[in-house]
Parts: C-alpha cells; structure tokens; sequence
C-alpha cells in the first residue's frame, strides 16, 4: 500500500508571492502562509500560529502573482514537501515547504477587485464554510 501525502490548510498570507522565472519557462512563487489556532487555558483565550512555506509552480504562480497579496485568506492544498540546500557558508539546511496543487482565494470577491474568488473548482458554499474557520475554534484543548 502507499502512503498519503495531503496537506489542507486556512491562513492568511505574510507578504506577497516572491516570483521567479526560470530558464525552462517555468515559473515558480512562494509565500508565507499563517494559520492561527485558538483555545482557553486557564480561562484566558490563547492564539497559536504556525507559518508555512507555499510554493506553487506554472499557471497557479501566475494566478497567484496576480491575484495574492499579503494579508489575504486563503484555502491551500498540496503536499508536503523537505528538501536540503547548501547555505553561503556550505552548511546544509533543511526546509519544509508546502507545495500547493490548488488554492482557492476566500473572502469577499472586493477583496479581489474585478477577479474570480476561486483559483479551484471550489463550490462558494465551501468558501463560506472555511471563511471563518478561526472564529469558531474556542475549546480547551492544551495544544
């Protein structure tokens, strides 16, 4: 049997997609997704968040270089992906990255100015459910 792969994830964009052309003609961008948990402990609301690393190749990266900025919500799949490089110094580092088969912009569509809401084939009834996904997160759970 394999294995699965399969990443979801709700955020809010820390800075705009980083674009780059390659030789082949292939485009690439990345962008720093924020997803934030809350819960109570003690009695006191406390919020959690995690950053990722989106990457997004070909057409999304165009879609996303037009349309994405910082600050914006938005539905992400892809896999999970950790791959190593060699720094400045020759040391080699790991990174862990997102690599996003879709994505879909969730908001209100003058969010977006004059653009389609959905990047996938998304229905609009599940862009309502995930647009609020951090306001109805209010349990005890410790982690």
């Amino acid at each position: 049997m394999s294995g699965v792969n399969k990443v979801i994830l709700v955020g809010h964009l820390g800075k705009d997609p980083e674009v780059r052309h390659l030789e082949g003609g292939a485009t690439v961008a990345n962008f720093p997704l924020a997803t934030t948990e809350s819960y109570t402990k003690d009695g006191r609301r406390v919020e959690q968040t995690e950053w990722h690393n989106i990457v997004v190749w070909r057409g999304l990266a165009d879609v996303a270089e037009k349309y994405l900025q910082k600050g914006k919500l938005v539905y992400v799949e892809g896999k999970l992906r950790t791959r190593s490089y060699e720094d400045k110094e020759g040391n080699k580092k790991y990174i862990t990255e997102i690599v996003a088969d879709n994505f879909t912009m969730l908001g209100r569509k003058s969010d977006f100015e004059n653009t389609n809401d959905s990047v996938s084939s998304s229905s609009s009834k599940q862009e309502e459910s995930f647009s609020n996904v951090n306001d109805t997160v209010d349990d005890d759970l410790p982690f």
